[in-house]
Formats: C-alpha cells, sequence, structure tokens
C-alpha cells in the first residue's frame, strides 16, 4: 500500500512508522480519484492525476479526448516540464496536450524538449530586479505590471511597446533585460514561445514605463549585437485593431457586414469597404472590421479562424490587416522599420473614374515634379516619380481633389512583406503582374494600426 501511496502521488513521502498503514482506498479513491473516474478518464490517468487536485474542469475534459496511451503520454510530458513560474498548471496543461496533437498531425514523436533557459540565472534576475515571471506554453511574460518600486502608475499607452526581432531561439530574459533596461523602466517583457521547439519564436515586446524610455530602446538596442553575428532588429510596435476579411458575397452593403458581424463579434465600431470599378452596387469580396481596441480585435479573429462561426452560411478568411499610414515624424525618424518611407517614389492613387486616362494623370501629376512612368489598372492607378519630395508634394497637394466629377485617394505605395504573398494574391487577383512589387494602403485618414 505504501508503495502504490507512493506511485500514484509521484513522490517518496516516507509514513511515519507509527501510522497506520494507509489502505488503497485513502488514495486511490479519494473524492477527487472518484470524481476523475466518474468524468470518463480511465483508471490510470486517474491515478496519474491525483497528484493534480488545482487542475479545473476545461483540462479534464480536454484530456478526455485522449486515449489511454496519449493521456499518459501528455501527463508525462506535462510532469517533465518545468513548472516553477507556470501560474495557470491547467492552461499550460492545454497547452501541451495542444502541443500533443500538433506533433501527432505532422507525423512526428513527441520529442524531449529542447534545451530551456538556465534556470539559476533566471532565478538571480528575478530576484535583482523583483519583477515576476509568468511562463505559459505560447509566452514566457517578465512583470507586467513590474513591482511598485519601480513604477506605481496606471499600464502604460500607445507609443510605450517596442517589437523585437531577430532574437536568437536559445535566448531568454537573462540576456534580453540587462539590455533593454538601460533604456528605462520595463512593464512588461513579453517572449514569444514554439511549444513545438520549446524555444523562442524570435520576437518579442517589451513595453516600458514611458514613450521616452521606448524610443531610447530603439535607439540603443536597433541593430545591437547581442551574439556574435547575430543583431537585434527594434521598432516602436503599436496595437492593431483592424483585421482583414475575405470571402464576403459581393452584394452586401456596408451596413450588412456591420449589422452581422456585430452578431458574432464585441466591440466592432466600423466596416471599410471597397466597390467594383465597373458595379458601385457590388463589393470587391472582403472588407475590413475596425475594432474598439486590439484585445476585442484579437478575440474577434480568434472566434472567426475557429471554424465555429459562419457568416451568411459561410466561413469567413481573416487576417490582421496591414499596417495603414506612416507614423508620426519623430517616430518614424527612430524607429526603422519605417525606413523604407524615405525611398518611396511611387504614388498609389485610388477612386478614379472610368474616364480618367493615364494622360489626364500624367499632365495633373507632372506639375508637382518629373515623372519615370504612370500606370492606370481599373479605377486605381501607380504613379512614378523620380524624386521622393515631388511625390509627397504631389500626395499632400492631390489627395482629395476631383479628377473627372471622383475625389481621389492617394498614399504612397509601399514596398512588399514576403509573408503578406498570400493575403495580396486574394486581395489584388486583377492586378497586372508588372506591379506584383507593391502594395498598398487604405485612405491616410483612417486610424493607423500597426501590431497584428
Amino acid at each position: 500500500h505504501n508503495k502504490m501511496a507512493n506511485q500514484v502521488n509521484g513522490n517518496a513521502v516516507q509514513l511515519k512508522e507509527e501510522e497506520e498503514p494507509m489502505d488503497t482506498s485513502s488514495v486511490t479513491h479519494t473524492e477527487h480519484y472518484e470524481t476523475l473516474i466518474e468524468a470518463g478518464l480511465p483508471q490510470k490517468v486517474a491515478e496519474r492525476l491525483v497528484a493534480y487536485v488545482d487542475l479545473d474542469e476545461r483540462a479534464i475534459d480536454a484530456l478526455r479526448e485522449f486515449n489511454e496511451e496519449g493521456a499518459l503520454s501528455v501527463l508525462q510530458q506535462f510532469k517533465e516540464s518545468d513548472l516553477s513560474h507556470v501560474q495557470n498548471k491547467s492552461a499550460f496543461l492545454c497547452g501541451v496536450m495542444k502541443t500533443y496533437r500538433q506533433r501527432e498531425k505532422q507525423g512526428s514523436k513527441v520529442q524531449e524538449s529542447t534545451k530551456g533557459p538556465d534556470e539559476a540565472k533566471i532565478k538571480a534576475l528575478l530576484e535583482r530586479t523583483g519583477y515576476t515571471l509568468d511562463v505559459t506554453t505560447g509566452q514566457r511574460k517578465y512583470g507586467g505590471p513590474p513591482p511598485d518600486t519601480v513604477y506605481s502608475g496606471v499600464q502604460p499607452g500607445i507609443g510605450t511597446e517596442v517589437f523585437v526581432g531577430k532574437i536568437p531561439r536559445d535566448l531568454y530574459e537573462d540576456e534580453l533585460v540587462p539590455l533593454f533596461e538601460k533604456a528605462g523602466p520595463i512593464w512588461d517583457l513579453r517572449l514569444m514561445m514554439d511549444p513545438l521547439s520549446g524555444q523562442n519564436r524570435g520576437y518579442a515586446f517589451i513595453t516600458f514605463c514611458s514613450k521616452d524610455a521606448a524610443q531610447e530602446a530603439v535607439k540603443l538596442c536597433d541593430n545591437y549585437e547581442i551574439r556574435p553575428g547575430k543583431h537585434l532588429g527594434v521598432c516602436i510596435s503599436v496595437a492593431n485593431n483592424r483585421l482583414f476579411v475575405g470571402s464576403i458575397p459581393k452584394n452586401k452593403t456596408k451596413e450588412n457586414i456591420l449589422e452581422e458581424f456585430s452578431k458574432v463579434t464585441e466591440g466592432l465600431v466600423d466596416v471599410i469597404l471597397y466597390h467594383q470599378p465597373d458595379d458601385k452596387k457590388k463589393n470587391r469580396g472582403f472588407c475590413f472590421l475596425e475594432y474598439e481596441d486590439h484585445k476585442s480585435a484579437a478575440q474577434a479573429r480568434r472566434r472567426l479562424m475557429s471554424g465555429k462561426v459562419k457568416v451568411w452560411g459561410n466561413v469567413v478568411t481573416v487576417e490582421w490587416a496591414d499596417p495603414v499610414e506612416e507614423p508620426d515624424p519623430e517616430v518614424m525618424a527612430k524607429a526603422t522599420c519605417f525606413r523604407f518611407f524615405h525611398q518611396v517614389k511611387v504614388l498609389f492613387v485610388r477612386n478614379l473614374a472610368t474616364t480618367v486616362t493615364e494622360e489626364i494623370l500624367e499632365k495633373s501629376f507632372s506639375e508637382f515634379g518629373k515623372l519615370e512612368r504612370v500606370k492606370k489598372l481599373k479605377d486605381y492607378a501607380f504613379v512614378h516619380f523620380e524624386d521622393r519630395g515631388a511625390a509627397v508634394k504631389a500626395m499632400n497637394e492631390m489627395n482629395g481633389k476631383e479628377i473627372e466629377g471622383e475625389e481621389i485617394e492617394i498614399v504612397l505605395a509601399k514596398p512588399p512583406d514576403k509573408k503578406r504573398k498570400e493575403r495580396q494574391a486574394a486581395r489584388q487577383a486583377s492586378r497586372s503582374t508588372a506591379y506584383e512589387d507593391y502594395y498598398y494602403y487604405p485612405p491616410p485618414r483612417m486610424p493607423p494600426p500597426i501590431r497584428g
């Protein structure tokens, strides 16, 4: 009985000699054990779970979907995980189960988790700074909030967060914090983790207690060589509250879309819709949904991507919207993410009347400077200037002006991000192949989401 008690509880606690031998029922048939059996878990799984009395129903329900072998394997992984900084063990176990399923789908065996952080160094960092560390399968969150001795105000707002990219995959808080705290007090640092490899995803978000500290972090740490040959990329990050939604029926109006998506998501404040050039009654099969904040947009994105929510009887495609406009000049000067703006000499001109020709555009825009070429496609065009200053002047002067009875909209064309190829194809299927080297923004008067 003693041996069984020790096995079931996963420890080597010896019974005192004066105590009576423990009856099996007092261990394996406790109320907790009976509850697990009643929940439909196999006996061996229930015995293994007895040690974890603080797991909630969600974790137990998820575990019930595994066969006995899978459940025991998941629990073994969970037992071997370092839980020292895990605040919510149920959520962590759910993460382990999700990772297990992903590995099964890929046909790869569940590997031993790769070497994690040096716990002695992490412990020394937390003791020195007084910050907390909360670990889940998807991220490691340092701080948020920081200790009162560091900062006791409200959570910092827009402009205080930086995005850190190109992080070596085996690097953790013990190397990141000492570097970034030189810029100013950190509110929190969220290092994104890849559950499949057990290493980080190569990027993190750091919120500082002030805008000045965030901008100082960009200045100090962008292109910083954190390890030999490994340079970080750092820029200001802004929370995204806009989603791109495809597979929209082309006969739906802005009002229809607003009403329908308000039924299945919360916090929707606006719909941005574009009409077909030859039929103003039809939309182009996609739209942008604007939410009141990043959290609402993220929740909406999760719901719409789950496959469980249908809109007009169909599952829609959802992505974070691309960034829409230039940041303020001070941020732009410091944030290297936006260096490309200093080279762009091409304008994207939309909402053109059918009667507008390339010749009319050439005549209208050439008064601002020498043009390289003009190309019109359906109801939009690209105007290439030789000089960036002329392009910016033309954009500022001509945006909102009427040509052939239609008010035109102008923004700077932006070089592509390879990762957006798929979205570009969906959004711009009709575009000439000569212009696959540009994508472009919605009108600049819209709010500017950047991070997603």
